[in-house]
């Protein structure tokens, strides 16, 4: 009975741990949105995120995609965004690609950014392609392979979620083992 005792605390510390562990998880790690998401190779594309906080700085990484390894995110026209801008090579081949950033604060984001094949219809009127260069394409062809961000594996979307259930699962364990244990050992009382 003391095993399980023993078993089961360990459970439950291993739970609160876990639980405790996702708001860290979320604060180091944000968004950076990328504008165009999808984009032909040779276009111009701008980030920006609020991971860095009000008047950070930072810097992008576009290693991914063939782009610049570096290159800075400063403060834009809202005090707490910071955004970037690099240009997309034209070797680019389609894909998703993960795009980096890491914040002067410790604090990094990531985003997707999708490069498409093909050039630009030469035969759309004027007032189509001013609209259709507004709004992101679909790729030619579907995105092949992982994600290569250069700042890590770890996404905000996925981690946390996959913590949280973890830890849900680990004290549900622990409280069902607990009452196997004792319904089981109340049998054996006269």
């Amino acid at each position: 009975m003391r095993t399980a005792r023993v078993l089961t605390g360990a459970a439950l510390a291993i739970a609160a741990l876990g639980l405790a562990y996702v708001p860290a998880l979320a604060d180091s790690f944000g968004k950076l949105e990328i504008s165009p998401s999808t984009v032909r190779p040779g276009d111009m594309v701008t980030v920006n995120t609020t991971a860095c906080g009000s008047g950070g700085r930072g810097t992008g990484d576009a290693s991914a995609v063939g782009g610049p390894a570096s290159f800075d995110l400063r403060p834009g026209t809202h005090k707490e965004v910071v955004i970037g801008q690099f240009k997309v090579p034209d070797s680019a081949k389609p894909g998703t690609y993960g795009i980096g950033a890491k914040c002067d604060n410790g604090k990094e984001a990531t985003g997707d950014l999708v490069v498409s094949s093909g050039a630009a219809p030469a035969s759309a009127p004027a007032s189509a392609s001013a609209s259709a260069s507004a709004m992101p394409s679909m790729p030619a062809s579907p995105p092949v392979g992982g994600m290569k961000t250069g700042v890590g594996g770890t996404s905000e979307e996925s981690g946390t979620a996959e913590i949280v259930a973890g830890a849900a699962v680990l004290a549900t364990v622990a409280v069902a083992g607990t009452w196997f244990l004792r319904r089981r050992g109340g049998g054996n009382r006269i």
